[in-house]
């Protein structure tokens, strides 16, 4: 029997990238856990990176393989096999790694005030500077403080906060209790985008209490990225905001009798959509065909991509006037 059982969805191509998170796992101040690994048809397959490691790290960790399906499907196939008495699933990105006292800070706080979802602080970092700690956002949302050494508060109303600004949560810091990943999964059609965003609104609004941490418990690595990888000259960056806009649909939904998030995911979506009209936009400049089967696929499900497509040709026909 375990207390954590860490999920890794691994999809690489350079070798040591996994290697390094599970190094990282196995020089934790807490040493109760067991691991899957999910290897999505990576191109470097996850037994390659595990023959020279010690047979007793060999010991407690499954490998599942499984055709790929995206970051979100192999997640939940992590979740579909967590064995029956574990307490705790930890989640970790194989490019990610985790700071020693991660898990140790997870179940202290989990255990001690009666928790289902928790997150620690993501560690700084130039590549990644939008990421902000638990104790900014307790200076300026108003967080109740719950303990001191490591700071962890508690939002009133974290749903909303999220929603407003999500770059205090990341996968590699966050732990959730049986109730919470016996129920909860991502959404694997999500391929590109938000997949997290969704998991984690649906988290909070399982969990019966959902605790923050300001200690950093990971630091982001430089591995395969889908989402990073994608930028607005790339042919999937369509598909990525419209993976966001679904997303952000799917909560507008869940959050319909809440006039103040139903404004802050709205916000959001015609992000998504301005977004994407400027990189077809880019296209046509660089003489190259927009996807037009996409484009009006998104139409259909949200005629607003029409109103913001006229709003950005007034907009520039305004500048151009002047």
């Amino acid at each position: 029997m375990a207390t954590f059982t860490v999920v890794i969805p691994f999809y690489q191509k350079e070798a040591g990238i996994l290697r390094r998170a599970l190094t990282s796992i196995f020089d934790q101040n807490y040493q109760d856990f067991d691991i899957v690994v999910v290897d999505d048809e990576s191109p470097l397959p996850a037994e390659i990176e595990l023959q020279d490691i010690d047979e007793a790290w060999k010991s407690r960790i499954r490998v599942i393989r499984q055709p790929n399906g995206g970051p979100g499907g192999a997640r939940n196939t992590g979740l579909d096999n967590v064995p029956a008495d574990t307490r705790f699933v930890a989640l970790l990105d194989s490019d990610d790694v985790w700071l020693p006292d991660h898990l140790k800070n997870a179940y202290d706080s989990m255990t001690r005030f009666d928790a289902e979802c928790y997150w620690a602080s993501m560690q700084p970092s130039e590549e990644f500077y939008y990421h902000f700690g638990m104790a900014e956002l307790e200076r300026t949302e108003g967080g109740v403080r719950v303990a001191e050494n490591p700071l962890v508060i508690e939002m009133p109303d974290l749903a909303s906060v999220m929603l407003k600004n999500w770059s205090f949560l990341h996968l590699s810091c966050m732990v959730i209790g049986r109730p919470v990943f016996e129920s909860i999964r991502f959404e694997p059609s999500l391929r590109l985008a938000a997949e997290d965003v969704l998991f984690f609104c649906d988290c909070i609004l399982k969990s019966k209490r959902t605790l923050l941490c300001d200690a950093p418990g990971a630091a982001r690595g430089m591995g395969l990225n889908i989402f990073h990888s994608i930028d607005n000259r790339s042919p999937q960056f369509l598909r990525q905001q419209f993976n966001t806009w679904v997303a952000l649909d799917t909560l507008e939904e869940r959050f319909r009798s809440r006039p103040g998030d139903v404004a802050s995911i709205a916000s959001y979506k015609n992000t998504a959509r301005r977004q994407a009209l400027w990189s077809q936009a880019g296209r046509v400049k660089r003489r190259q065909s927009p996807d037009f089967g996409l484009l009006a696929r998104w139409v259909m499900r949200d005629p607003g991509l029409i109103r913001a497509a006229f709003e950005l040709g007034a907009g520039k026909l305004g500048r151009n006037a002047r």
